[in-house]
């Protein structure tokens, strides 16, 4: 039987990027030839992201896509349980829905599972050759703090902890209770994906094409704040 690689991709306020993320996802051949789908959450948008989903699935009616809307805007990790609840897939990725992270690397990433060595793989924007674009330097020591922080606590040796790629088995992700809405969802899912019996965690190299505040990006400081609450309260007072 054919194994199906499940793509969530929380969406919200993205037409200018969902159909040339779409395009790259499309383009993806995956190995030992696994199948795929996409589960497309659009958290309310107030733009024309629903409008640029329809017109791309019209326009690539053979593509499985499987969009769906919020009735109000709950937040990333809100998107992101919807994704996974509805997610039918052997494995789960999540996806973001810039042009940050390249589709082009999920079997990089499938690769220690495939071979029986990984149940769950973390794709690192800090460490190996790949491109990363140079941005802020004081959003990537938040990052490493973040990172050194979380590990503190899990006993994991992550580069990127706050990394959008993580790559699981899926009835790995689907067994953890997750609830944080938003921006808490990095460091709740590895602070309870790290506690699972037996689980091995694997972590590769990725690009990075990160954009600014000027191009869309959302994350900010307060982000941060709410990051550090997460990483104590699901490591130490809510397991």
């Amino acid at each position: 039987m054919t194994q199906v690689l499940s793509i969530v991709i929380p969406a919200y306020n993205e037409a200018r990027t969902i159909q040339l993320i779409l395009n790259k996802i499309r383009a993806v051949t995956l190995p030992q030839g696994m199948g795929m789908e996409v589960i497309l959450v659009n958290d309310c948008s107030t733009d024309d992201t629903c409008g640029a989903v329809h017109r791309y699935m019209e326009e690539h009616p053979g593509f499985p896509i499987r969009f769906i809307e919020h009735d109000k805007n709950k937040g990333k990790g809100a998107a992101l349980h919807t994704g996974i609840r509805e997610a039918g897939g052997d494995y789960i990725i999540i996806q973001d829905a810039d042009l940050e992270y390249d589709p082009r690397e999920y079997s990089l990433l499938l690769q220690p599972i495939l071979e029986g060595m990984a149940d769950v793989v973390f794709g690192s924007r800090f460490m190996g050759g790949n491109p990363h674009r140079i941005l802020f330097f004081w959003h990537s020591i938040g990052n490493k703090f973040l990172t050194f922080l979380s590990n503190a606590l899990t006993n994991l040796n992550l580069t990127d902890m706050e990394t959008c790629y993580k790559l699981f088995r899926a009835d790995i992700l689907k067994g953890l209770v997750l609830k944080e809405q938003r921006f808490g969802f990095e460091p709740e899912v590895t602070a309870k994906v790290s506690r699972v019996r037996g689980v091995r965690i694997y972590e590769v190299g990725i690009s990075y094409y990160g954009r600014t505040y000027a191009e869309g990006k959302k994350i900010n400081w307060k982000d941060g704040l709410r990051a550090i609450y997460c990483i104590f309260k699901y490591n130490l007072f809510s397991k």
